[in-house]
């Protein structure tokens, strides 16, 4: 067995018996030392970075250990070995290679174990209130990158040749990046959408042409899911929404209220004036108007019947406050004409009085 190794490490000699106790206490100890001294440490190390609001340092102190532990082991091993052999490895030309490829591997895994815990939890890695979206974006992409770089890391210690590699890999890049060019316009949207930050999710939002009127469900870099007003879902691909302006009308901290009152032509000017200035003191006498803009006027003259114009605004977004609002005001109208006699009229069916006089 030990004259078939010899190959690759030509002055081998037959192991002992001390030798073997000695590479077995060896592996013993170090595993010892690692389970019940660096494990305890470095996580009482990752308590008190916590402690020291530095969760990122705590994070990476834990997400490290599993491969700051196998690279013990394995530095374990080798030194078993060369004492069971009677061989430092560490100094063999041939193993060495292989030993710093091991520790290459083991260096860019800590890294990677980082970016997946962080890619599990990125309610971790946020500073805002906010989660961002490109968050879990970057950390799939910088897993790839670590993942390539260690490739590349690697093949350079084993001496191999990447230029053609590399040749063939931007050919296949540049292929394909034709080929998922609608999908690209989707996650370039996505990523417009994250840095600009026009709406999150929560928010009620509507497009300028009306197409799109809902509450935002989810936003990924693809795709945007709102819930319609009929509780429908749609999908909305980020493309179409980063070329279209978007009203997000949860950002609203006022709500216009707008509409219609026609009075009858049989109605004095008297009346009419009165009628409009009491309207306007009802709605500046509300503790929910705004009081900056409040508009009620005459501003159409029909063959039987005089238009009104009543718009103010409501300060709150609160559709079921502005509604009541607006219950509120239209009584006082109604109110108002019952008390003095004036008349409404239908524009579409004629004359109607809501009092018995």
């Amino acid at each position: 067995m030990w004259e078939s190794i010899k190959w690759l490490i030509p002055s081998v000699t037959v192991p002992t018996l001390p030798d073997a106790l000695a590479a077995a206490a060896i592996l013993i100890v170090g595993l010892l030392i690692i389970r019940l001294i660096i494990r305890p440490l470095l996580f009482k190390i990752a308590d008190l970075l916590n402690k020291k609001n530095h969760p990122v340092m705590s994070d990476i102190a834990k997400s490290v250990y599993p491969s700051i532990r196998n690279a013990l082991i394995f530095s374990l091993i080798v030194i078993a070995v060369s004492l069971l052999v009677e061989v430092w490895l560490f100094d063999n030309e041939k193993l060495s290679i292989y030993i710093d490829s091991v520790y290459v591997f083991f260096a860019f895994n800590a890294l990677y174990d980082v970016l997946s815990f962080y890619l599990k939890n990125p309610h971790r890695f946020e500073t805002g209130k906010d989660q961002d979206i490109l968050t879990p974006f970057f950390l799939r992409i910088s897993k790839v990158a670590v993942m390539t770089i260690a490739m590349f890391t690697i093949a350079s210690l084993w001496n191999f040749n990447l230029n053609g590699f590399l040749t063939a890999l931007g050919l296949t890049g540049v292929a394909l990046a034709f080929g998922i060019r609608d999908t690209l316009a989707h996650i370039f949207g996505g990523m417009s959408v994250a840095l600009d930050k026009p709406f999150q999710v929560g928010d009620w939002v509507m497009s300028s042409d009306e197409k799109i009127d809902g509450t935002i469900e989810d936003i990924n870099l693809r795709s945007t899911l709102i819930q319609t007003s009929d509780k429908g879902l749609v999908y909305v691909p980020n493309s179409y929404l980063v070329n279209r302006p978007i009203y997000n009308l949860s950002k609203r901290t006022q709500r216009k209220v707008e509409h219609y009152l026609f009075l009858s032509n049989d109605n004095s000017e008297e009346a009419i004036v009165k009628f409009i200035e009491r309207l306007r003191k009802q709605i500046s006498l509300h503790p929910k108007t705004s009081k900056n803009v409040i508009h009620v006027a005459l501003d159409e003259l029909r063959p039987n019947s005089c238009r009104i114009l009543i718009r103010y605004f409501v300060d709150t977004n609160d559709s079921d406050i502005m509604l009541k609002v607006r219950q509120d005001i239209l009584f006082a109208a109604k109110h108002y004409c019952e008390a003095n006699d004036v008349k409404l009229v239908d524009p579409n069916q004629g004359q109607f009085v809501w009092n018995d006089g």
